[in-house]
């Protein structure tokens, strides 16, 4: 049952951090292990707009494809995601952005844990790596598109 939490500063708005997050179809531009990404279909939810998204990770000898309802919070700049299908017991992480005088404060949460138990204890061992090397990317791509 990993998880992990941080909030980094950065030196670009709330929305741009946003809109780069919430591409998700971009995924296999930059992410590391993220092989492909497909939407499925897309709709206005209350206040969101939902997107449920398949992605493929790769990772080592692992290959898999999870579904996931990706739900977008324009006007609170936040992301919610949440697990449908693939090789996870569960799956939610949440995106937050908001501006500051430098730029933005990019709050990023993920809680998961796999069916199989032998991929959990490969992940467990370099997860907190992977998740380092996730937000990176991220970063990477804003300095790319923005910087």
């Amino acid at each position: 049952m990993p998880t992990h939490s941080e909030t980094r500063p950065l030196p670009y708005t709330a929305q741009q951090m946003y809109d780069l997050v919430a591409d998700v179809a971009k995924y296999p531009e930059f992410l590391p292990w993220c092989a492909a990404a497909r939407i499925r279909r897309s709709y206005a939810a209350g206040e969101g707009q939902v997107m449920e998204a398949d992605l493929v990770i790769s990772f080592k000898v692992f290959r898999e494809r999870f579904g996931s309802r990706v739900t977008l919070f324009d006007a609170h700049k936040r992301i919610d995601t949440e697990y449908l299908d693939g090789p996870f017991k569960y799956m939610r992480s949440d995106w937050e952005f908001e501006d500051t005088d430098d730029g933005c404060n990019v709050s990023f949460h993920v809680d998961f844990e796999f069916k199989n138990a032998v991929l959990q204890g490969i992940i467990g061992v370099v997860f907190n790596e992977a998740m380092h090397r996730i937000v990176r990317a991220f970063e990477q791509r804003a300095e790319a598109l923005y910087g």
